[in-house]
């Protein structure tokens, strides 16, 4: 393959001299010979070029002026560029060196020097666009590694929230009906993109500390006394601690030796995600008047993720067929709801949620664990149902 060059003079003898005393290299260079500076700048910015080389005094745009273009615009900043000049100016060499000329040529010139430093700059292009190939095939294998592990992160808090799930004998989907609606709400409040796609991940963590709540009180058939309610409460913290970034296993693998590359990837610290996720776990059954457990949190005290989660996740409940209850109507869902509002959920994430809705209604068809009937609840106490 040709390599394609460039020259910029407005002297069309020098053109021509160019041309007669580079023709044995017709086999290996494309020549481009241009007599205008502006007519060049226009050619650069439509064409590539390996290497230019040009007339510092030229009408118009002077070679240092082309020189300065090149440097500035990124798709050409990687061309070699040789300044002729038939100055022995020492000041306009350096100008134009360390405006990141790769040579200098002086008039006459020399066809032997000139050949000399086009295949030096030549080569030069050559080693970059290797270079530059070789990184993108490396970014592109690191893109490949970093998604494999993002994939096996995801697959790993998924199961997790399942196992969790599973504990509490919820429905199949109900994880991530949560995490689905959480998202849906999320992107209607115009929240930004990073936050969106991070709430469809974690939210489905959001009971994982009932996986060290007792069957006693966890399964228990009827109503919780007082004592058990206060176990029950504990899974909030219990969530939140296993999902902290101080979990001890972060140091385990460190002492043991795990790869630290890896180990940045799976396990970074203060990982933005597992905050989110600890957030959640911590803060969801918190109510916006303050009525909530495990801290009693009030308001905007209660973090936004936790305040989205928590509409999300007893709408579902609401909706969902259980070993205590049947499933509510939509119209008993979204009344109940409307009654919470201000008391139990945010107004304005209850908005959002109305505003989703359609949104959620057709999530909630799509991973239905098997088209839950339309019918009012038979629980023990209304209260209850708000889940636990």
């Amino acid at each position: 393959m040709k390599q394609h060059v460039l020259f910029v003079d407005d002297d069309t003898n020098v053109l021509e001299a160019y041309r007669r005393g580079l023709r044995d290299r017709r086999d290996q260079w494309e020549l481009t010979l241009i007599p205008c500076s502006l007519l060049a700048w226009d050619t650069l910015q439509k064409r590539s070029f390996d290497t230019a080389v040009f007339d510092v005094r030229m009408p118009g745009l002077n070679g240092i002026d082309l020189l300065t273009r090149v440097q500035q615009t990124p798709t050409l900043r990687d061309m070699p560029v040789i300044i002729v000049t038939g100055e022995a100016d020492r000041s306009l060499k350096r100008t134009a060196l360390n405006l990141g000329a790769a040579d200098l040529l002086n008039k006459p010139i020399d066809r032997e020097d000139l050949l000399a430093r086009l295949n030096s700059t030549l080569r030069l292009k050559a080693a970059q666009d290797a270079l530059r190939v070789q990184n993108q095939l490396l970014e592109h294998r690191v893109r490949e590694r970093t998604a494999q592990l993002v994939a096996s992160r995801l697959d790993i808090i998924w199961r997790l929230a399942k196992a969790a799930e599973y504990r509490d004998e919820e429905t199949g989907n109900h994880v991530i009906r949560v995490g689905c609606y959480s998202r849906a709400i999320a992107r209607v409040m115009g929240l930004d993109a990073e936050f969106v796609d991070n709430m469809l991940i974690v939210a489905p963590l959001h009971d994982i500390g009932k996986i060290g709540v007792p069957d006693s009180v966890l399964h228990k058939p009827g109503r919780l006394d007082h004592r058990e309610w206060r176990v029950m409460r504990k899974h909030c913290d219990m969530g939140a601690e296993i999902l902290s970034d101080e979990c001890r296993f972060k140091h385990v693998a460190r002492r043991f030796g795990a790869d630290s590359q890896t180990l940045a990837h799976v396990l970074p610290a203060d990982d933005p995600v597992l905050a989110l996720a600890t957030s959640i776990a911590r803060g969801h059954h918190e109510h916006w008047n303050g009525a909530g457990y495990p801290h009693g949190l009030q308001g905007e005290e209660i973090p936004l993720e936790a305040r989205i989660v928590a509409i999300a996740d007893v709408y579902d409940a609401l909706r969902s067929e259980r070993p205590y209850k049947q499933a509510f109507s939509v119209d008993r869902a979204l009344s109940i709801l409307a009654e919470e509002n201000g008391t139990h959920f945010d107004p304005a994430v209850y908005e959002a949620f109305l505003l989703a809705f359609d949104e959620i209604n057709a999530l909630e068809s799509e991973f239905n664990d098997a088209a839950a009937p339309l019918l009012s609840s038979q629980v023990h106490d209304e209260d209850e149902c708000l889940v636990c």
